[in-house]
């Protein structure tokens, strides 16, 4: 027994010896690995550093065309703008180069008189009656062309023509559709036996801006139609399925489906309207040109007035600002306003 034990006692000894070899040795290679690895890093990095800057260069070579565009013909208008609203900038300035510093005289001027109140009034009912009208029938075309049928597609390319044509060429073929004497809606009314004497669309001042409102109307419904039949091609068709099983059809699945999931396609189409509604200048320049009696009058046509035929620069771009005041106030609201009904 003795034997035994003292013949295992080195073995023991030795292998616990060999072991400690072996870990130092392991220990000794993965140091001279990370070593390598560290200077393989250091060899490399001044590389990458190299590379992520002419990836950088690129990106801003890539961004130069675009952010210039941007600063000349976006940013510069802009600053402009803003500047002539401050200073008397008229026809001699041309010459003179001459644009006295007024201050706030120019929006003192335009807000206090007569005429903005009457332009404030019709550009709010001329915007809200032709974002309800895009709205609300370009969201019943979007509903009707989901169902599939023959000419489905023929039907949707052709009514994207209103918003393909020159707004200038629009507003000319209405004019003559809406003519008090020859126009072909009077024509045609006159034939059914509704109205007996001409009535005039674009000359009476109880008419003219509902006529206008009506134009922009059928301007409009292709751009609605198109961004609310790609919103509701996006909502997953088991959805409906599922709400068919509780019972939710028809108004009950638009009202707790289809609005639900078409809400953020909504505050873009009615951001975008409205924005594009309150600077329109060509449809009631062209049709009615403010008239009569400043019945179709708005901010952006007042404001066109007062730049390119009173030569009153100053003026008309003081109104300019208050109308992009108008919008940015709107969208910021109505944004805010659709973010918190989203948490909610």
């Amino acid at each position: 027994m003795s034997l035994t034990t003292d013949s295992s006692q080195p073995r023991a000894q030795a292998k616990s010896q060999a072991n400690q070899r072996a870990n130092q040795q392991a220990t000794a290679r993965a140091k001279s690995g990370s070593d390598n690895t560290r200077a393989e890093e250091a060899i490399q990095s001044p590389r990458r550093r190299s590379r992520k800057r002419r990836e950088r260069l690129f990106q801003w070579l890539f961004l130069v065309p675009a952010v210039t565009y941007m600063a000349l013909f976006f940013g510069y208008p802009v600053v402009k703008n803003i500047v002539m609203s401050f200073q008397d900038y008229t026809t001699a300035t041309f010459f003179t180069g001459e644009a006295p510093w007024v201050g706030l005289a120019n929006y003192a001027k335009v807000l206090s008189s007569s005429l903005f109140s009457t332009s404030l009034v019709n550009t709010a009912l001329f915007t809200l009656g032709s974002i309800l009208g895009q709205f609300v029938i370009g969201l019943a075309l979007a509903i009707f062309f989901q169902r599939k049928f023959p000419l489905n597609g023929i039907l949707r390319s052709l009514l994207l023509l209103p918003w393909l044509l020159p707004l200038i060429v629009s507003s000319a073929v209405w004019r003559w559709i809406l003519d008090k004497d020859s126009g072909a809606l009077n024509r045609f009314l006159g034939e059914m036996h509704i109205v007996n004497t001409g009535v005039p669309w674009l000359t009476s001042t109880s008419l003219a801006l509902i006529a206008v409102v009506g134009v922009n109307i059928w301007i409009g419904i292709p751009f609605n139609l198109t961004i609310l039949y790609g919103g509701l091609q996006e909502i997953p068709g088991e959805l409906y399925e599922a709400g068919s099983l509780d019972g939710a059809t028809g108004w009950k699945a638009f009202r707790h489906i289809t609005w639900p999931m078409l809400r953020p396609v909504v505050s873009v189409v009615l951001v975008l309207g409205v924005v594009y509604t309150l600077k329109v200048l060509d449809i009631i320049l062209g049709l009615t040109n403010g008239g009569p009696a400043n019945s179709t009058q708005t901010i952006a046509t007042q404001s066109y007035d007062l730049s390119f035929h009173e030569f009153k620069f100053g003026e008309g771009a003081a109104l300019g600002n208050v109308l992009v005041v108008i919008s940015l106030v709107f969208a910021v609201l109505y944004l805010r306003a659709s973010r918190r009904s989203v948490d909610e």
